[in-house]
């Protein structure tokens, strides 16, 4: 990671922290970005990476007339290399279409560009009122989905329309990513696909033996259209 001492402030110029939510001297607010090409961190709105050189990836935030879902604040639209994003102005969450969602797991190049907001994101803790938002397309009530099923990041998502992710989650999701996040969450999933394939094996051979369900079986929510279904296979 870029040593601290060669980030500048944008807008005065002055020595800043990574982690400093503004500057100290001229109090401009400050969000870390990453270098689309070597990964680095910097500030929004440098023109130029401190560690290789290359140009910012971010353009202008542009006006939208789109409230944002969580805090009905402006959002404004922002464009990040080829990917076009839309981030409240007020609370920093951040509205991901569909298709640019899947691009930003796919590709490396797009998780390079958007991974920002180096802040810890926020875990939900037991009895906090969970505020179920709508999403900015259709205005139906979004679903709140465990990021890969094991993340531990909690995001709005619309099926087919987009996500919204609260400050600093879209950061934790790249990290999470680039970090083997889906690999392991694919296998887990592969996991348990065979773990109950084999247990369903074993209540066939029961079944068919006519002797009666193991304790461990009675427990199991598995329904007798899903025994139907396998005895219809085989």
């Amino acid at each position: 990671m870029t040593d601290a001492k060669s980030l500048h402030c944008p807008n005065c110029g002055a020595a800043a922290d990574p982690h400093a939510a503004r500057c100290p001297y001229c109090r401009a607010r400050l969000a870390t970005v990453s270098c689309p090409r070597c990964f680095a961190v910097m500030f929004d709105g440098a023109a130029f990476c401190p560690s290789c050189g290359a140009r910012s990836a971010r353009a202008e935030p542009q006006p939208s007339s789109t409230a944002c879902p969580a805090c009905q604040g402006a959002m404004v639209r922002v464009i990040i290399g080829d990917l076009a994003l839309l981030e409240c102005a007020s609370c920093d969450g951040v509205w991901v279409e569909a298709v640019e969602f899947e691009r930003i797991c796919a590709d490396r190049e797009a998780q390079g560009a958007v991974l920002h907001r180096w802040n810890a994101h926020t875990v939900e803790a037991p009895g906090i009122r969970v505020r179920y938002r709508p999403c900015i397309t259709c205005g139906k009530l979004m679903n709140r989905v465990n990021f890969g099923r094991m993340s531990g990041t909690v995001v709005d998502v619309c099926r087919g329309h987009g996500t919204f992710l609260d400050a600093g989650e879209l950061h934790a999701i790249v990290t999470f990513i680039r970090d083997g996040g889906l690999d392991r969450a694919r296998q887990r999933e592969k996991d348990d696909l065979e773990e109950e394939r084999h247990r369903l094996g074993m209540l066939k051979a029961q079944i068919e033996s006519g002797s009666r369900f193991s304790s461990d079986w009675e427990h199991r929510s598995v329904s007798l259209l899903d025994i139907r279904r396998l005895l219809k296979d085989e």
